[in-house]
This record gives structure tokens, sequence and C-alpha cells, in this order.
């Protein structure tokens, strides 16, 4: 059974910080003196952090998880990353098309680089070192003078606002203008430098500015001096600043990258031991039985398996055998929330009491038991397994950030952590659908002439849609359970580029996504709770969340000064959101689970929290003939 899906947000999760994730926290910014107005004026530095200072010093050579004296040769062949079955755009900035794999990442660098070992600090890539205000209302960033698009041009402070200003125009994805919304305006002051102005004093703005990707205004420019549409620009190779370039297209269901010659940020300490393959090739499989047969015959160098079945079965054969073949977990950082969204825009999912039904009648223990064999783990946080997820009873903070919401919250908010029901003995399924069946009497939903009907006699129907071959197998028992209670559930399989069409607009009753995990809570929350995003077309607001409570809690993480005040807020909203019922939580792998050619090497030390695919892509290595790879910190390759 696959894990995630990290299609749809795939691009943006690494900019913020995230995930294991990336993929992705969103705030920042290295600054004693927030709100010092008459402080003395600040000094420029090479790296930024929100909290305290950056890990690693003026004049570090590399990330503790690069191998610098990786090999720079050879070719990575990769399957469907992010789960794509095809693609047809090559502008990851726009609502329009599928975006060519991992294509922001390849070929867009950013202003500063996240290191993927700390909550959120950054270091210089495009921008070799970053003044913020005393009063954290602005940042200069100074261009490197070596900095060079693809096309030979240098980098200035003049692409920089472009891209911003691109970027948050409405021909770019809202996603985007939601990310970078803290940015007021960014204004060139000399030919390398750029100051950006933000709304607030947030100390996350400066490392959001710094997340920014940069492009060149030649990017769609045709002859005689007009441009291409940004929204309509899906098929001209980017000029942007990344480390590789688009071969020509041979059709939708495969793409290479080539590294450029000479990429100008190749010894940077943020890049060191980065980037070491000279070609990239993903192949976009329909299915994932195919794609691991392709593993399996050695076609292809990697395989990152989100199938419990096909992993604890399924990774034999003679290339295993003979040693060319290697399967591990490897350790993973904070979990990601992936579950069924709860299109609460839809008049039948209105009542948190029917949201409510609709978690009962999962039967996870089960599903792990019988399907998963065991290695998955229960969601009961949209932050699980980090410290700003809610445990316990509320805290002093916490109790103060919800108490002016108390009569339009649930009283479970105020109690005890909710955890989500479960099957164990002596608890049961046929238990949870009574207490469910209930739950929707009280919701106005009553059982009568073979179906669960309103007051009208409307009987209740879900759909619940789905763009990969294999999800029924938890698809199909949790439609049976909703079946049981007299709803008309089914689900629909359509491919990846209907199905993201039909997310962007929320025309769906529910789906499972997955909110990538950030090392560090941002902006991204307002992107996927708040209720501005849940009337934005592409937006993450998939459940419709339109909350006071909700949208003063991630205003309060957004103002949050200290680690404490932000760890207060976001267990606070941990708490409304899952018990308001916006999702049913499904489940999480504390491991990532990769096959891979043994001719691959990566390094000693794994980061804290990165993106499966993305680590594979950034930091793995081709092994010079006849060498083993020397890593400590493998797993056994016969990990079930």
């Amino acid at each position: 059974m696959k894990l995630v899906k990290f299609r749809r947000l795939r691009g943006m999760a690494r900019q913020h910080g995230s995930l294991r994730p990336v993929f992705a926290a969103c705030c920042a910014a290295a600054v004693t003196a927030m709100g010092a107005v008459h402080a003395l004026p600040a000094a420029a530095k090479p790296a930024i952090a929100q909290f305290g200072e950056p890990k690693y010093p003026p004049g570090f050579t590399h990330f503790d998880y690069a191998d610098p004296s990786a090999p720079k040769n050879g070719e990575l062949n990769f399957q469907n990353y992010d789960q794509s079955q095809s693609y047809d755009s090559l502008n990851p900035f726009i609502v329009r098309g599928l975006p060519a794999p991992d294509i922001r990442n390849l070929m867009f660098d950013t202003l500063m680089q996240r290191s993927w070992d700390e909550l959120a600090s950054e270091y210089p890539l495009l921008a070799d070192d970053v003044d913020v205000a005393p009063d954290g209302r602005s940042a200069m960033f100074h261009i490197n003078p070596a900095a060079r698009f693809s096309n030979g041009d240098p980098v200035t402070a003049a692409d920089v606002k472009y891209s911003l200003d691109t970027l948050k125009s409405q021909q770019a994805s809202p996603m985007l203008s939601s990310q970078f919304a803290v940015i007021k305006s960014a204004t060139v002051i000399d030919r390398l430098t750029v100051r950006f102005d933000f709304n607030d004093s947030g100390r996350g703005s400066p490392l959001i500015a710094g997340d920014l990707p940069v492009f060149s205004p030649k990017w769609g420019l045709l002859p005689g001096g007009k441009h291409v549409p940004f929204d309509q620009l899906a098929t001209v190779p980017p000029i942007a600043s990344g480390p590789y370039l688009v071969e020509p297209r041979k059709n939708d269901k495969q793409v290479t990258y080539r590294r450029r010659s000479g990429y100008w940020a190749a010894n940077l300490p943020s890049r060191a031991g980065a980037f070491n393959f000279k070609r990239i090739t993903f192949r976009l499989y329909l299915d994932q039985y195919t794609k691991l047969e392709a593993f399996k015959a050695a076609n292809d160098d990697v395989d990152v398996e989100y199938s419990a079945t096909q992993w604890a079965r399924k990774y034999i054969g003679k290339n295993f055998n003979s040693g060319l073949l290697a399967k591990g977990l490897f350790p993973d950082g904070p979990a990601q929330m992936q579950g069924f969204m709860v299109n609460t825009r839809k008049d039948k999912f209105k009542d948190p009491r029917v949201r409510q039904a609709l978690g009962l009648a999962f039967d996870y223990d089960w599903m792990n038991r019988m399907m998963f064999y065991g290695q998955y783990v229960r969601l009961n946080s949209f932050f699980q397994d980090s410290p700003f997820g809610a445990t316990g009873m509320p805290n002093e903070k916490e109790l103060a950030l919800l108490e002016p919401f108390r009569k339009e919250l649930p009283p479970e908010v105020f109690g005890p952590m909710t955890q989500q029901p479960n099957t164990l003995p002596p608890n049961s399924l046929r238990g949870n659908l009574r207490k469910a069946r209930e739950l929707l009497a009280e919701a106005g939903w009553h059982y009568r002439d073979g179906a669960l009907r309103d007051a009208n006699g409307t009987p209740m129907t879900i759909e619940i849609m789905d763009d990969e071959p294999g999800f029924d197998r938890l698809l199909i028992p949790y439609t049976q359970a909703l079946q049981t209670l007299g709803i008309d559930a089914h689900m629909r399989e359509i491919d990846s580029a209907l199905y993201q069409k039909r997310l962007d607009s929320f025309q769906f009753d529910m789906t499972t996504y997955i909110y990538p995990p950030v090392t560090i809570p941002g902006v991204e929350l307002q992107r996927r709770f708040g209720s501005k995003a849940a009337g934005e077309v592409g937006s993450e607001n998939y459940p419709g969340i339109e909350s006071p409570a909700v949208d003063a809690l991630v205003h309060a993480a957004l103002s949050a000064t200290t680690l404490d005040d932000l760890e207060a807020a976001t267990r606070a909203l941990d708490r409304v959101l899952i018990n308001e019922n916006y999702v049913v939580p499904q489940y999480y792998m504390p491991n990532a689970r990769i096959g891979y050619k043994t001719t691959l090497g990566y390094p000693k030390t794994i980061p804290e929290s990165y993106l499966y695919e993305d680590w594979i892509i950034q930091y793995w290595y081709r092994k010079q003939q006849g060498v083993q790879n020397v890593s400590a910190a493998a797993p056994a390759n016969t990990a079930q």
C-alpha cells in the first residue's frame, strides 16, 4: 500500500525546510532585536537562523550530511517521482499542467539554501550575505557576483525583483503568492543588492525571502521583445540558475536533466557534495507493479517504495541474490499528515458530527495487521513526531490562545489530546460503527428505505477520488464500512492530470492527500488552513476550513517571537484541527524504504529531515568501480 502523494506539494516542500519533508517550514530569521526600532544597524551575515545562531559557522566547507569527496560521474535512472504518471509542463510555478519531475529542485536556485539538520537556518547560495534590519521589517540580500543563469547571463538584483513580482502575481500558482505574501515589495538598491520590505516584523520573513527561486526575465521572451504570458509558459525550457538543464523531451513519460558544465555554485559550501550525477532521467510508469518490475530487472537505479506489501514480499529475485540490488530502511524525521480530506464545502460534510462518524468507519488497526505487515504507525497529529504537536492536556499558554473561542470549539479541544478511534480489544469496528450511526442521527441523517437519508429524503453519497492503481486496497474496506452505515460510498480512480485539475478546483467529496512535514511551521499554515485559502483555486486548503479560531491560531504561530510561543500556537492549532475532524488521519511509516543498485553510494550521515527522493537525487552518487559503500548509517537490507 502506498503511503504518500508528494506530487502536489513537492516543489515547495524542500524550500521551506521540511520534510522528513522538507516539502518545508517556512518561518525564520535570526534577529535578536525584532521590534527594537532604534537599535544599531545590523551587520550583514552569511547565514541566518530563526532561533539562536546557525549551526554551521562562517567558513564551513560542507553540510554534515554531504560527502564533498563523492564522485561526480555517472547517471541516475529514477522512477515515478512524486508518484507522477506523466507531466505536461516545464513551469513548476503555475496552476496549469503537471510539472516535469523535480524540475524546481534541479533547475532553480534560491537566494539561500536551507540546511536539513536544523529547525530553520539558511546559508549562502545566490546571495552571499543578508542584512536584516533591526526592526525586522526589511532585509537586504547581496547577490554573489559569480551567480549565472543557464544562458550565461549574470544574476542581478533586478532579476530577483522580477522573480518575486512574477510569483506574487495572479499568473503564478496561489500557493506561491501565499508563500511570499509576507514580502510587501522588492527594491533594487544597486546591481547586486536587493531590499525586501515585509508586511510586519515576523521572524520568519527574511528566511521566506531567502527561499525565493530566481529565474531570468528572458525566459519566454519572443523575438521582437514580447513575452509569453507567464501562466501560459509551460513548454519553454526555463532559463534558471540551478545545476541542471532539461534535455529535449521524448514524451510525457520520460524526462532527462543534464548537469550544467561549469555550474557556478558547484564549489559553494551549501552545494559541496551535492548533485553528483551528470544526467538524471525520470521514467514515469502507469502503475506501481510495472515500476517495481523495471527496478527488479535493474533497468532503473533506485526505487522508493510506498507499498508495505511489495516491500515485505516482492523485493526478491536474482538481482537481489547476486548483490546487484539491495533494500534498506533509512531513519526518518517528522511525519507528514496523510489522510482522507473531507471537503466541507459540500453541505453534507458541514456538520462536524458527520465528519467524526467518517473517522469512526476507518479501521486502521485491521489494515495495518492484515495488509501492511505492521509497518505503519497511526497518525494522531498534524505535527506527528515533532515538538509542535499537541500531547496530553493543554498548558497555560495553549489555553490562553484557545479560551476566546471556547463557545465555538468542541469541548474535547480543552481536554487531553484526542487519540484516533481504534479497533483493538475491547474496541471493535462494530462498536465504532454503532457510535458513528448515533452521531449521524444526531446530525439529521437516518437510515430508511435502504439508505442513509437527510430530512428531505436525500441519500448520502460519497465519492472518494484517487489517481493511483493499488490504493483501492485501502479504499475498498473503507467504502464497505461506510456502506454498512447506509452511505452510498464508492471510489473513483482517474488519471493524474484530471485528478490534479479536480483537486485544484476542489471538485471532490473525499480524497487522500498528504501535508508534507516541516521542521518548523510557518506561512504554509495559511495555505493549508487559512480561511482566505479556502476560496483560492489551487490552494492547499483542501478541506475548505473557514474558522476564526484556526485563523487566530495561525496568526499566533506566524507572530511568535520565541520557540515556546510558536510551540504553544501550533499545539493549540493541532487540537482544533484534530477535534474538528477536517481530515480522517491515516498512517505514516517511521522509516524510508529504498531499493537501490549497490553501485550507488550515499554519505555516512543521514539528514534529520529530508524528502527521500531529493536526498537520493542531491546527495547520492555513482560509486567508483570496485569501491564499496562505506556508509555507517545504512540499515540492514533485510528490513521487513
